[in-house]
């Protein structure tokens, strides 16, 4: 889960899925493989062409290791994970929350998961909204709270002085800088999807 952070309010947010390409759109396909083994769908692993579903799928295996605490695939070496992610379905233990499991089965992190143009997103959304709205907190302790505290971080890193990482300046200053404007923001393609 090294790419899950909490702000300083406690929110959940995910930094990083790695690369990602451009104009991923409607019936735009790529085969490019890439990505962190433990997260790689099925089509990446058989040099299908594939589209965005392999981001839900990623998505779902992330939604799964918090939720259990554990990967929903094993292996002793990458080709024995690679197998298992084309081979096995996930186990859903039976004390994990029928909401949960339900949203789960919804992002269908199973071995012929249906694509992300197929996912009923109203049911989605309604499971997601129902398994928040269950486990929230009526009252969060802000006094307890504080944007400074380390108290989960292991300590082998809070020993660690800080450094910068030397870069190149004129490496940096040569490339497009309008690449880094609105880092953060949601395409307006992509909001389509979602409203």
């Amino acid at each position: 889960l090294d790419n899950v952070l909490l702000d300083n309010e406690g929110h959940i947010k995910i930094a990083d899925f790695g690369m990602c390409k451009e104009n991923m759109f409607g019936d735009a396909k790529t085969s490019t493989f890439c990505g962190t083994p433990d997260y790689i769908a099925p089509e990446i692993l058989l040099g299908q062409k594939y589209n965005t579903s392999v981001d839900w799928w990623s998505f779902g295996v992330l939604l799964y290791e918090m939720l259990i605490g554990q990967s929903p695939f094993h292996g002793q070496d990458e080709e024995e994970l690679f197998q298992s992610i084309r081979m096995d379905n996930p186990f859903y233990p039976r004390w994990l929350d029928k909401d949960a499991k339900d949203i789960l089965v919804k992002v269908r992190i199973t071995t012929h998961q249906t694509k992300v143009f197929l996912l009923e997103w109203s049911s989605l959304i309604y499971a997601s909204s129902a398994l928040v709205q269950r486990n929230k907190f009526s009252v969060i302790e802000t006094e307890s709270l504080s944007c400074l505290d380390c108290s989960n971080f292991d300590k082998e890193f809070l020993n660690e002085k800080p450094r910068l990482s030397c870069a190149d300046r004129a490496l940096i200053n040569s490339m497009d800088q309008n690449m880094f404007s609105n880092f953060s923001f949601v395409n307006p393609k992509m909001e389509k999807i979602f409203s």
